[in-house]
């Protein structure tokens, strides 16, 4: 009877799981004891996510995040963390995470290692010795290959450096070109039917705005510009052409300036309609949304702030700071002031223009402010020429601006000039001076390399005598403003106008 039992197959598989699980149980407790002291390596400490880990980086991204398994000894960690090539920066922690917060921003174009080894854990001493002692050894200096962080070595990669302007010879001419200085590639972004008047690159990097006319419909002009869109990824593995999207017509309202907000889900224009010249203001566009008018008050220059939440609006006499919503009231009226002209990165400072019309002492001056949310109002300067435009640094501890002097004579001539200004001493730096008036954007490198300008040339193209061309150059300035020799200008190989950096 028992015979005939085991010779169920059911019974057999019993039996054989049985012994299949026994045998695997002793190798386990075999394994273990063979690898004690070996596995607790493996077992250890060790980095658990990286936050750049294989990603591309801007000069918006100022601090990465490593996290470990288990509490480290701190000091061992950031004697051992090494970055090449090397980007000073400060270490902070917060339990099992540390962050690295750059000093400057990431230069472009690179590739980035990120290595760790030879970190310890915590408490690596007390359990080295807990292990002396069940072993029955005397307690000495640990074994660093059994209490050190598993090495670890990572890689991220900025963004390619590259810029973008509006040609103005041979097949460029009217069109939207970008170059791609780290893979040194240039592309023609619109097709020859579009002219461009004015582009903004996307905060993001992900497009390039842009306003034109198109020749193939029966308005021309001004007064018919469309906002486009167009991809700012430069793709050397494929010749597609680029495709440009049609982001707002023209048929009942004329669109004017236009500005993008820092996390690229919102474009503001201003819009006046072609029947009717009391309705004009700001629309808001957002993705998947019809556009929205969201203030119908006669508003001049305006910026986006960085936190994308309100608009800074030239309204009367003063600045109002519109929230982006239908018809809201103004956070803030700041009546000293008829501009504002950039905000920091962070958005806690901002250039502003005083036109002194309640100064009698400087009646037909303008002065350049540095505005901060402390409450600091600082005059930089004060001038009777003109203060075109001008932006911050990616630090916020210079400011770029296209100014002018004005020349007293028989006749009144202004000189423009490109100058450097030091916020903290109010230090002022002149880089580039051209003796004829022109009219020029500043476009500050997103990692701080040099600012791109345009200057005029007068040259004759197929018989057309002074027809009007701009060059693009480059300024690089010192890091140190009392070095001046250390400052360069550099013309590059390109003829257009509106040069801006790619973000």
């Amino acid at each position: 009877m028992n015979q005939s039992r085991l010779s169920q197959p059911i019974d057999k598989l019993a039996i054989a799981l049985i012994i299949l699980l026994t045998l695997i149980m002793g190798l386990l407790i075999w394994g273990g004891s063979a690898c004690k002291d070996e596995c607790l390596f493996h077992a250890g400490a060790k980095v658990s996510s990286f936050s750049w880990n294989d990603k591309t980086i801007g000069g918006q991204d100022r601090a990465f995040i490593l996290t470990f398994n288990r509490p480290m000894d701190r000091d061992s960690v950031e004697e051992n963390l090494t970055i090449f090539p090397s980007l000073p920066g400060k270490i902070s922690w917060s339990g099992l995470r540390l962050a690295y917060t750059l000093e400057n921003p990431v230069p472009y174009g690179e590739t980035y290692q990120v290595t760790l080894a030879g970190a310890r854990e915590r408490f690596a001493n007390q359990k080295q010795a807990g292990s002396e002692i069940e072993r029955g050894s005397a307690v000495g200096k640990p074994d660093q290959a059994q209490v050190s962080l598993e090495p670890f070595n990572a890689q991220f990669r900025s963004r390619d450096r590259a810029l973008a302007y509006v040609g103005t010879e041979g097949e460029e001419q009217g069109r939207l070109v970008l170059y791609n200085w780290t893979s040194q590639q240039t592309a023609i972004l619109t097709p020859k039917n579009l002219t461009v008047f004015d582009f903004k690159p996307d905060p993001q990097g992900n497009f390039l705005l842009f306003s034109a006319t198109d020749s193939s419909q029966s308005i021309k002009g001004i007064s018919d510009l469309k906002l486009y869109k167009v991809s700012a990824q430069l793709d050397s593995s494929t010749a597609k052409p680029f495709s440009v999207e049609l982001v707002l017509d023209s048929q009942k309202y004329q669109n004017n300036k236009f500005d993008i907000s820092q996390d690229g889900t919102t474009i503001v224009v201003q819009r006046l309609n072609r029947n009717n010249p009391q309705d004009y203001g700001l629309w808001k566009l957002v993705e998947d949304k019809s556009p929205q008018m969201f203030t119908n008050n006669q508003v001049g220059d305006f910026l986006i702030t960085p936190d994308s939440q309100a608009v800074a609006v030239a309204q009367g006499e003063g600045i109002a700071l519109l929230p982006l919503k239908e018809y809201a009231e103004p956070l803030n009226f700041l009546s000293r002031f008829g501009r504002v002209l950039d905000f920091t990165a962070d958005g806690t400072g901002a250039a502003m223009i005083n036109y002194n019309t309640d100064r009698e002492d400087l009646k037909y001056t303008r002065s350049l402010y540095y505005v901060n949310s402390q409450g600091v109002e600082k005059e930089l300067f004060n001038t009777d020429g003109s203060i075109q435009n001008c932006q911050f640094d990616p630090t916020a501890k210079h400011l770029y601006c296209w100014l002018t002097e004005l020349s007293k004579g028989e006749v009144y001539v202004e000189k423009p000039y490109l100058a450097q200004i030091d916020l903290k001493t109010g230090k002022i730096n002149t880089l580039v001076t051209i003796p004829k008036y022109q009219e020029s954007q500043v476009s500050v490198a997103p990692d701080g390399l040099g600012i791109l300008f345009e200057r005029a040339i007068d040259k004759v193209y197929s018989g057309t005598s002074g027809e009007k061309k701009n060059s693009i150059w480059l300024a690089v300035p010192a890091r140190n403003l009392a070095d001046t020799t250390a400052s360069s200008i550099e013309q590059l190989p390109f003829i257009g106008f509106h040069p801006q950096w790619l973000p």
